[in-house]
This record gives structure tokens, sequence and C-alpha cells, in this order.
């Protein structure tokens, strides 16, 4: 065995200890450039604040912000909202890029704090992790609740509830005089009896009445807990300690409104073979009667997944209805014109001797247009429910991170001078004739989103708004209450779980002779 003099010792100990630090020096020498690498392949954005740092440049209308930033970093803007890394997708160009190249990667989604409770999002189709157990709620609803059989089988229902707000909206009317009617109140009211109907066989709500309407008034504090914002989602740091308590009081209201849920399931499932042959089969049979192949889904949704399924049905379908109405009466009481044209078409096409159907739809490209226009300048969701990137992906020559939360301003595309001419004001005329859609596939016009988490409601969301719109027109003739004018008439935003209006729209309606 060799041995060392203590010179020769001294002299290999000093060349390792330079070697370990010329490698330790390498090494992080290229984390360093890797980093900056990285960085420098990040979309463009506004420059941050310390420790905040985007966060105060959303303002309270964050869809308007965005959409200015838009005309100064381009169809991918990158923020950072407290420690949360964000993309905003904010043009055609890159909606299309990411629906159709990366959706797959872009498909998970993105939760704030007061939605994580108890992990109860994952039994929801909207709020759930992509896979096996999404897929087979998202064929649940293709196949048995929103099928095209399906909606054309439950028309008579659509028909009676919107009947029941004809003669709300008239019984109101009297009583008020030449005082307008709060439409939202209302429209929310039969798109709230229609999923009870749906999905429980019963009207769950009476506009009218202060009483026996626990289940929705639950629901609504809830909607507005989830859509409050709440420092924990910008800083994890502090989520532990729920500062502003928004958690501890979601979780409250969502153990109330379950157990009302949970008394539906366990009425349905007392009752005896005899009534259940007696009773037409609604979506609550069909969530019990499934039958999963026990490989990669269950063999049953258990009793917590279908008492939030159903809850989720109830407040996705309820507030796209009610906010898009309300837009849509608001743009035609502010143009006069428009407002006698579309009713024009429905005198011509349906007449005043029956009732407008939903087989009409097709033969009234007006209010087609006047509902398309709507939902272009007023989606319900202008942000989308945000999006959750799985991977690091390369979109459009910027390197997007994984974990990176993504909005897609499908407010900002719809008002976006690049794809719509005269993009502010309203004109029905521009989708006439226009085979641009809201079905996903015509990425300058997203209001109900694309790819895999499109909005399963939307067949359903296409019959509702046009038969209640439409309902309206032709049974009434509306105008503005007195000392309101169509300059003067507000069209504030609100943002909540739904973009509404700032203030409800009051409108006069005087009842049409049938």
């Amino acid at each position: 065995m060799a041995t060392f003099t203590s010179d020769q010792m001294m002299l290999w100990t000093a060349f390792c200890l330079s070697a370990a630090t010329s490698l330790l020096l390498l090494l992080r020498s290229r984390r360093k450039a890797a980093t900056a690498t990285a960085t420098s392949r990040l979309p463009p954005g506004p420059p941050g604040w310390p420790v905040v740092g985007n966060i105060l440049d959303l303002g309270t209308k964050p869809h308007a912000s965005l959409a200015k930033f838009q005309l100064k970093y381009g169809p991918l803007i990158w923020l950072r909202l407290g420690s949360v890394n964000t993309l905003v997708i904010s043009s055609a160009e890159a909606a299309m890029e990411m629906f159709k190249n990366h959706d797959n990667t872009f498909c998970n989604r993105y939760l704030n704090e007061a939605l994580k409770i108890c992990e109860n999002y994952n039994g929801t189709i909207t709020l759930g992790p992509y896979g096996p157990y999404w897929r087979m709620l998202r064929r649940i609803c293709a196949t048995e609740l929103f099928s095209r059989k399906r909606i054309m089988d439950t028309a008579p229902l659509r028909r009676r509830c919107v009947d029941k707000l004809i003669k709300w909206i008239s019984d109101e009317a009297k009583e008020t005089g030449n005082n307008g009617v709060e439409v939202a109140r209302f429209v929310f009211a039969t798109s709230f009896n229609l999923i009870g109907n749906l999905m429980l066989s019963r009207d769950l709500l009476d506009p009218k009445s202060t009483k026996g309407n626990d289940f929705f008034d639950v629901t609504s504090e809830l909607v507005e807990l989830a859509a409050r914002p709440n420092i924990a989602d910008f800083f994890p740091s502090l989520r532990p300690f729920d500062p502003q308590g928004l958690k501890k009081k979601m979780e409250d209201k969502l153990i109330s409104v379950l157990e009302i849920v949970g008394s539906f399931v366990k009425e349905r499932r007392c009752m005896d073979e005899e009534e259940l042959r007696n009773k037409d089969k609604d979506f609550l049979d069909v969530l019990l009667e499934f039958e999963g192949n026990g490989k990669d889904e269950p063999t049953k949704i258990s009793d917590r997944n279908l008492n939030i399924f159903i809850l989720e049905l109830f407040m996705g379908a309820t507030e796209t209805t009610n906010s898009t109405v309300e837009w849509a009466m608001t743009e035609l009481l502010s143009n006069p014109t428009t407002m006698k044209k579309v009713r024009e078409e429905i005198t011509e096409v349906v007449g005043h001797d029956r009732k407008i159907e939903e087989s009409d739809i097709e033969d009234l490209p007006y209010l087609r247009s006047v509902i398309k226009e709507t939902l272009r300048l007023h989606p319900p969701i202008p942000l989308l429910v945000p999006r959750s990137v799985i991977k690091d992906t390369e979109l459009m020559g910027y390197v997007i991170p994984k974990d990176t939360q993504v909005f897609v301003n499908v407010w900002g595309l719809g008002r976006d001078p690049d794809s719509w001419e005269d993009p502010l004001s309203f004109k029905p005329e521009r989708f006439l004739n226009s085979n641009v859609d809201y079905r996903g596939q015509n990425f300058e016009f997203l209001p109900f989103g694309a790819g895999r988490r499109i909005c399963p409601g939307l067949p359903l969301g296409h019959q509702m708004l046009h038969l209640v719109l439409g309902s309206l027109l032709q049974s009434f003739e509306w105008s503005l209450e007195d000392g309101v004018t169509p300059e003067t008439l507000d069209k504030g935003e609100k943002m909540g779980m739904s973009l509404r209006k700032a203030e409800l729209l009051k409108a006069v309606p005087k009842a049409v002779a049938m």
C-alpha cells in the first residue's frame, strides 16, 4: 500500500477541495442559467410589487383589467398573484393553441381554498380532477341528462316552469302597477325549479314566499362565499390559518345544504316499488340505479358524492340562465330598435295564438343572434373556471411551469377588435348568416369554454335561454321605469360566481293578449 508524506497529503487535500469547490460553482452556475433561461422564456406581463405581485393590478373587474393588458403584452400574459404563478389566455389564437394542442395538459382545475372543503370537489364534474371518476360523471351527463333524447323528453317540464314564470311576472305587474319588476329574481326561481324537476320531480322555490326556501337560501349563501376574495388563495403559507374564516363558514353552509340534499335522497330511497313505477323517471333515479364497471370507476356512487353532484347541478345551471337573460333584457331595453326586431320576428313566426315552443328556436334566427350577442358581451363566467397545468409545457414558444393557474379571458376575447368589428356595440346582426357559435369550435367566442372541460350543461342551457327570453318577449311589452332612459340604464358589472349586473334590472311589463 502506498504511503504519503505530509506535504503530499496537504497537496492532495488542497486538490480535492479545489475540485469540489469548482464542481459546486459549476453546478450552481448551471442552475442559475437554467432558472434564468426558464424565466426568460415565460410570457410577458406587468412587473409585480414585492410580496403581493400583480394582485393590485387586477382591480375590482379583473377581466376588464386583463383585457387592457392584452393590448400591451399580447396573447399570453404572465402574472404573479401573491405566490401563485398565473397565465392569462388573451387572444383567439392563444385559445386555439391551448384547446387544440394542449387541452390534456391544461385540463385540471385550480381551486381556491373555499372550494377544497373535505375534498368534496373530487365528486364534482366542474371542479373534480381529470381522471376515471370525472369521465364517468361526464358520461352520465352526456347520456342521461343532456342527451338529445333526454332534452326532448323533458321539454314539457321546461314549458311548465316557464308558464309559472309568466304568471309570477303577471301577478307582480298587477301589484306594482307602473313600477318595474325584478326580472332576474323570477328567472332565477324558474331555473332553480327546473333543475328541481329534472333532478327530484318537484318545485323547490316560490319567489313570492319567504317560507320553505331553505335550500335556495343556503345555496345562495354558498355561492357568495365561494366567490369572495380570500387572501389565503394567494399566499399558501396562510392557508392552514384560514385568516378570513371563509373556509370555516363555507364548511358550515355546506354541511347544512348537504343535509337538505341528503333528505331528498333518503326520501327517494324510502319510496316503495309501486310509487316508483307510478312516477316519471328523473335524474336522481338514474344516479341511484347507476352501476359502474368496477375497474377504473366505482360500482355505485357514494351518498356523499351523490349529494355533492346534485348540489353542483343546482349551483351551475341557475347562475348561467339568470345572468344571461337579465343582460339580454338590459341590452334590448337599451336598444329599442333591436327589441322591436326580435319581437316582430316572434310575432311573424309564432304569433299570439299559441305559446312559443323549443321547436320554434331554429326558425327564430334573430332571437338566436340576440342570445349570442349577449353571451359575447356578457359571458356568465368571464375568466372561465381556472385551470391548472399538469406538467411543464411549451406554449407559443414560452415555457409554462407545472401547477400554473390558467385563466381564459373569454370576456376579453368577445371584445377583441382583432376578431370583432365595432366590438363594444350590441349588434345581433353580426351573427345573422354566420356560422360562429358558442359550442367550443370558434375560439373568439367561448362563453361556455371548449375542449374536455366545456360546460356539460350547454345543451340544456341552449334550450332554456331561448325559451325563457322568447317567452318573456312574446308575453309582454317591456319598458323602462319612469325617469330611466336607454342612455341612462345602468350596465355596471358585479363579479361573483357569474358576471351579474351591479344593479338588478327593473322593467315594466305590459301583458300581451294571447
